[in-house]
């Protein structure tokens, strides 16, 4: 009798089931890490031997112990979910039950104009394509960071932005100013992407659903990325070499530098682009409908957030010390 293969470990299976839907590499190391820590809140045992009590205590401990944020908490409780839906197959409907964490309501950090212009003047040359064309279109950083050559249209002057948050694809516009600037650049990576072929690489990073419909398509120059990194490196994943797009902590830090060297006291981020992006357009009278589609905003509410900036001072309202004057 011929022995039964080693069933196997409980996180290659995690990975496996994780890679099968397809999911990014940042939710996979994500949904790994908080079983990891489950697991070892629990000195080590095994999931399928706990159940509703271990999770409520393993999220309460998060809550109340480590005073992590809300988002954090939540993250949490879908990759235990995943966890045991997907990979132990055990339902666990009352979960859904379990309190979600609030995440506080605060405004957005939003930029005047000429804290914008500033900031931009400040970003080294590296990002600083990719951070003018964030501010001008309203993307989010990976939104940025992901976009490919075909999803320019420089005849419409349009941007298409795939698989955006919530899987969603949206168009928005391609800035009139940027146009010439984005095709001299785009030479440029084409000259490397020329050169990377001619060395045996060139292939870029393709969904596992694309790359089997389209076998050739990483090596075409339709499908490689606008900001790609300066290095080639090799893929922990099917260890082929190729050229990723640039660094998102890179250009995190370029912006926090280029807002110390602007002078500027606000708590700046690549996302605070997109915050002014959208305020900008509501001040200049856009209707906020619009300024929903192009931000890719399933709910309107979430848009109604940076009306706040179209009151003047507080709420509008005059303070009386000014009416002393």
């Amino acid at each position: 009798m011929q022995n039964q293969p080693a069933k196997p470990k409980l996180l290659d299976q995690l990975r496996d089931r994780i890679r099968l839907k397809h999911y990014s590499r940042r939710t996979e190391d994500v949904y790994l890490d908080w079983t990891k820590r489950y697991i070892l809140y629990h000195n080590k045992r095994h999931p399928q031997e706990m159940g509703k009590k271990e999770i409520e205590d393993f999220l309460t401990y998060l809550a109340t112990e480590r005073n992590v944020a809300a988002a954090t908490q939540n993250q949490a409780k879908a990759a235990l979910q995943f966890l045991y839906k997907e990979v132990l197959e055990i339902q666990l409907p009352w979960l859904d039950e379990v309190e979600q964490a609030k995440k506080p309501k605060r405004l957005p950090v939003v930029l005047t104009e000429k804290e914008v212009h500033s900031l931009l003047a400040h970003v080294p040359q590296a990002y600083a394509l990719l951070a003018r064309l964030m501010y001008g279109t309203g993307m989010r950083l990976l939104e940025g960071l992901r976009l490919r050559v075909q999803d320019l249209d420089f005849e419409r002057a349009e941007l298409l932005i795939r698989e955006g948050k919530g899987g969603k694809d949206r168009v928005t516009m391609l800035p009139q100013s940027l146009l010439k600037p984005l095709q001299e650049h785009l030479k440029q990576v084409k000259q490397a992407h020329e050169q990377d072929l001619l060395k045996g690489y060139g292939e870029v990073w393709l969904s596992e659903s694309v790359a089997r419909k389209y076998p050739n398509a990483g090596r075409e120059w339709v499908w490689q990325y606008v900001f790609p990194s300066a290095r080639l490196s090799v893929d922990p994943r099917s260890g082929v070499t190729r050229r990723h797009h640039l660094d998102e902590k890179g250009l995190q830090r370029a912006i926090k530098q280029a807002a110390v060297d602007a002078g500027l006291t606000k708590n700046v981020t690549p996302h605070t682009l997109r915050h002014s992006f959208a305020t900008h357009l509501l001040q200049a009278g856009y209707d906020i409908r619009t300024v929903q589609e192009l931000l890719g905003h399933k709910d309107v509410q979430t848009t109604m957030i940076y009306t706040h900036v179209l009151n003047k001072g507080g709420m509008g309202v005059m303070s009386p010390l000014d009416r002393l004057a």
